[in-house]
């Protein structure tokens, strides 16, 4: 495939960024700008706080959206956040280019809230300024086709985390939703020496037992399991066993513990059943590899009728297209209820200190050890 320049992307960006094209999945209606309760923990405004998969726009639903509301950008703003993995998304590289344009306008449309990272100097930045930082990344690696110099192209672009696969098989790996689980195959070998190669984090996240073992062996920098669980907590098919996670610890890499249904079987989960994974992984990894990926857009669910109905259509479209895993459920919420604010991130820090957690290790987990793995790989 031939590459484009950055000057022809810029043209390109430009006559996409004037029609509606990006379809994403989060929440049906978007409600008003709610603000941090007086901080608990005064050490939050000071930590570096990384969301290692989330988004300022709408995520986890069918809903489509062209730009960022005033609401979203006001909630981005006040989540304390400084940054998010944020997934790029999009039907081929054409889809790619699209989603890259309406994101690239939005920052320009927002700079005092929104600037990308690609580098450890922007992440800097973009806490002294309370910014919202964006980092671009994958969730799947189809997009490279057979032509793994597409890898260098996308990393140009500001593509920092790939994620090998997502749920199902593709070309280079098996997802969590395989059944004949034959984990990494030779090319996808390949890709994950050429992500070390371009320095992009090799996100091991959808993929399934076998290729996460495989992945973090064939990696010859820290991996990231950006958003999952525990599977000693709670048995399903997106989460890790004990014995990868101790070997991505061993090796240098970070878990993002989601705040998403799979956090327990049969019901809502609970912000008590977050810190119960949490706290296994601290256990199995250690407190220098454990982070949060929340799997959600920073802006709170709104949960009306048409959200319930949205949410509903949605979980019936991934199970039609088989890429739903099992806890996905009509009539459970993608999201911990009493986390389901702006301010998650902080709330989260807030319960872990009182749970006796020191403040040196919340100041890990809400973002230190990704800024620390992400300076390692970068």
């Amino acid at each position: 495939m031939n590459k484009i320049s950055r000057r022809n992307f810029a043209r390109l960006a430009a006559a996409l960024s004037v029609a509606p094209y990006f379809t994403s999945s989060t929440a049906q209606g978007h409600p008003a700008f709610q603000p941090s309760s007086p901080a608990a923990w005064p050490g939050y405004e000071k930590a570096i706080v990384i969301d290692f998969l989330a988004s300022p726009g709408p995520f986890n639903t069918s809903e489509s959206f062209t730009n960022l509301s005033p609401e979203m950008i006001k909630n981005a703003v006040a989540s304390g956040i400084t940054a998010v993995n944020l997934t790029i998304g999009g039907s081929g590289v054409e889809g790619f280019f699209r989603t890259i344009a309406m994101w690239e306008r939005e920052m320009q449309k927002h700079p005092d809230a929104l600037m990308q990272i690609r580098n450890m100097a922007d992440l800097a930045e973009a806490k002294r300024t309370k910014r919202l930082g964006i980092i671009y990344g994958f969730q799947d690696c189809t997009i490279m086709g057979d032509d793994l110099s597409r890898v260098e192209m996308f990393s140009s672009f500001g593509v920092r985390i790939m994620q090998l696969t997502y749920n199902v098989r593709n070309q280079f790996a098996d997802g969590c939703l395989v059944p004949d689980d034959q984990g990494l195959n030779p090319f996808g070998h390949e890709l994950v020496a050429e992500l070390n190669k371009q320095k992009v984090i090799v996100d091991l996240s959808h993929c399934s037992t076998k290729t996460t073992s495989d992945g973090i062996k064939a990696s010859k920098a820290p991996v990231a399991i950006s958003h999952s669980g525990c599977k000693a907590v709670a048995d399903f098919p997106r989460s890790k066993r004990d014995e990868e996670l101790k070997m991505m610890a061993d090796k240098g890499g970070v878990i993002g513990i989601y705040l998403m249904p799979f956090l327990v079987k049969g019901k809502a989960p609970s912000d008590e059943d977050l810190m119960m994974h949490i706290e296994h992984a601290i256990k199995v990894c250690g407190e220098d590899h454990v982070g949060i990926g929340s799997d959600l857009s920073i802006t709170p669910h709104n949960v009306t009728d048409a959200y319930k109905k949205s949410h509903a259509e949605f979980v019936k479209g991934r199970k039609d297209k088989g890429i739903a895993a099992p806890g996905e459920d009509e009539n459970i919420f993608m999201f911990v209820p009493e986390l389901n604010k702006a301010n998650r991130m902080e709330l989260i820090g807030e319960k872990l200190l009182a749970r006796g957690h020191k403040e040196a290790r919340v100041e890990k987990i809400v973002g230190g050890n990704f800024a620390r793995l992400m300076k390692e790989v970068w």
